[in-house]
């Protein structure tokens, strides 16, 4: 799996996680002191997350970041 693969399954579960909650990506934006497009860019596997910001969305998804890495 390239970094590519690894950053489009990060984002997958993300998004999957983030629609079982019924939020937006405005709304997990709002969340995370983020913005939409950045929420939407990781989505998409269009960039790099940080710890950080893998840590925030983690929790404003109530999950450890672990489940959110499926590789």
């Amino acid at each position: 799996m390239d970094i590519n693969q690894k950053r489009l399954a990060l984002g997958n579960a993300i998004r999957a996680r983030r629609r079982e909650q019924g939020l937006s990506q405005e709304k997990l934006a709002l969340m995370v002191g983020s913005s939409k497009s950045h929420i939407w860019r990781i989505e998409t596997g269009r960039v790099g997350v940080g710890i950080d910001d893998l840590s925030r969305i983690a929790s404003a998804l109530d999950t450890e970041v672990r489940t959110l890495i499926t590789f």
